[in-house]
């Protein structure tokens, strides 16, 4: 279960677990991006951004709040049957909104090139090298069957990188237990106006604008 916590910008907004927050929760919102819509151009044009933010993943939020809402009553009535029948809905809407928030700041139009202290020595260790890891990550995120993610996610328990692929929107912490470091969606909507059927295209361009200084800060943040 999904509930959002605190005032703060909604771009720093948090997801977290209690059921009992649901008593008085603050409904989700769409996080503002930190860039213009045509920033990332010309590797992901400003029509993909701008329905992919602002109607994409604003559906995930809008179904998230009903999801919830509907919870909430089942919750209160002690109706068991109805709160495992949304666990679907709250799956897929909440890893929606969680996959995005995060996709949003990996992305940059200062971004490119490779990451830079711990975390490059943490890649180099994991994968051998960059270019490894890079290649690796990439040829996951083309195998994708169908609609899902390519992640660069941290094994806290193992003290690693590990790289995995999600189907649809599946959560990466909430279903593989990986912190999640980088994202990728290779869902259609994310690439297919620009890149038509080719999604290698689309994951070529992608490192381009990737934010490492974002990346670099989540890895150092989930060692604490």
């Amino acid at each position: 279960m999904l509930c959002r916590l605190g005032s703060a910008g909604r771009s720093s907004a948090k997801l977290v677990a209690p059921l009992g927050c649901l008593v008085s929760r603050l409904k989700h919102t769409l996080p503002d991006l930190p860039y213009d819509y045509a920033a990332l151009e010309p590797h992901i044009n400003a029509e993909i951004m701008q329905l992919h933010h602002s109607k994409h993943h604003a559906a995930y939020v809008n179904n998230l709040n009903v999801a919830e809402e509907k919870y909430k009553e089942a919750l209160a009535k002690g109706d068991v049957t109805t709160q495992v029948s949304l666990q679907p809905a709250l799956k897929f809407n909440g890893g929606g909104h969680i996959n995005h928030t995060i996709f949003w700041t990996n992305l940059s139009p200062n971004g490119g090139g490779e990451p830079k202290g711990e975390l490059m020595e943490a890649i180099k260790r994991d994968f051998g090298s960059f270019a490894n890891f890079k290649e690796k990550l990439t040829a996951l995120s083309v195998g994708v069957q169908g609609s899902g993610w390519g992640w660069l996610g941290y094994n806290k328990e193992q003290g690693r990188l590990q790289i995995a692929a999600c189907a649809n929107q599946d959560p990466l912490q909430g279903t593989t237990g990986l912190i999640p470091l980088l994202g990728i969606d290779v869902w259609e909507h994310a690439y297919y106006l620009q890149y038509k059927n080719v999604r290698p295209d689309y994951l070529k361009a992608i490192w381009n604008v990737i934010n490492w200084e974002n990346v670099s800060s989540r890895y150092t943040a989930c060692k604490k």
